[in-house]
């Protein structure tokens, strides 16, 4: 088994600190979060988790990996950006610019970063040269034998084949340890990225049909059939098991794959069973029309989770909160 990253810090440690000085107000929901995400394994479900936002440049992998490894996590949505950027990371990582005065860069010092191959995430910078070029090699290749072959692959399944053919491996510039779809890939993680076509590799696909290194688009599955793919998941792992829904961040990533219940339900009219646990750690205030500052009970009107069961909002910083939150469900 790979050794854990986390392990040098003690995941009983960490829960019990969390226990001990995590007692009102916003840090008690992440206790009571979290704690809820061990009773429902317990209890014998299963967690799906959903990532929005740049966590894979934020280099969750650290903790995350380690729950996919231990079977913690069950199932992932994320962002095309989330989906390549831990890929980026894993390959690159000695080339980043980290630039923790960000808040005072002016408008010619991003000039400055960008003639120097660099874009910029919050105060990381992804090297272009480096990072997205390497990899951009490394599609054609899996996209042209795919589309020459007359097969079919949704996205994660290229990155899936990517990282398990060992091509990369000597460019490592990580403990692959620390990376989270590597992890996935090993253990062929159920995984659904909904608006892929807003990557960057998404873009460089498109590129690649424009240029003529690829006919068309022949050798691509898109978000509808994800979304079928994600119902014939659900479908089946229900009737064995409860399901939760531990949100990251708002957008696609989360509002994609929650709407499986009712889709199931209204337009199917098949008798399945609600979300059991919900959680979303999100910074976004709760407002008019805001989805991804929407209360969990507002989710009950649209038939995604039922009256009863766990429900959690943690407004926080997620590159803070999902760390510790991981590290203590890892403490079982």
């Amino acid at each position: 088994m790979t050794t854990s990253p986390a392990a040098s810090f003690s995941p009983a440690h960490i829960r019990e600190f969390m226990k001990h000085h995590y007692r009102h107000f916003n840090a008690a929901t992440v206790v009571d979060a979290a704690q809820g995400w061990v009773d429902h394994l317990k209890a014998g479900g299963q967690m799906f988790l959903t990532m929005a936002g740049a966590m894979s440049t934020a280099e969750l992998g650290v903790s995350l990996a380690e729950m996919i490894r231990q079977g913690k996590v069950s199932a992932i949505t994320c962002t095309g950006a989330n989906l390549e950027e831990d890929v980026y990371n894993l390959v690159a990582h000695k080339h980043y610019k980290r630039v923790p005065d960000y808040r005072s860069l002016s408008a010619e010092d991003e000039v400055d970063l960008y003639k120097a191959g660099f874009n910029r995430v919050t105060d990381t910078c992804i090297p272009e040269d480096q990072a997205l070029r390497v990899i951009e090699d490394h599609m054609h290749k899996l996209w042209s034998s795919a589309e020459k072959d007359g097969r079919r692959y949704f996205p994660h399944e290229y990155f899936y084949q990517l990282l398990l053919s060992g091509v990369l491996k000597n460019n490592y510039q990580i403990d692959p340890a620390h990376s989270w779809l590597l992890a996935a890939a090993e253990k062929n993680l159920p995984m659904f990225v909904p608006g892929w076509e807003d990557s960057t590799n998404g873009n460089m696909y498109v590129g690649a049909v424009i240029s003529g290194v690829l006919r068309g688009y022949s050798g691509l599955r898109g978000g509808l059939e994800y979304m079928q793919t994600l119902a014939e998941w659900y479908t089946e792992r229900q009737k064995t098991t409860d399901i939760g829904f531990f949100q990251i961040g708002g957008g696609i990533a989360g509002d994609f794959p929650i709407c499986v219940v009712p889709m199931l339900v209204q337009d199917l009219e098949r008798d399945v069973k609600k979300w059991a646990y919900f959680c979303q750690i999100s910074d976004s205030t709760t407002s008019y029309g805001s989805y991804s500052g929407a209360t969990p009970n507002e989710k009950i009107t649209w038939g995604k989770l039922e009256v009863k069961g766990p429900k959690y909002i943690i407004e926080s910083d997620a590159t803070i909160v999902a760390p510790l939150i991981f590290l203590y469900v890892l403490a079982d």
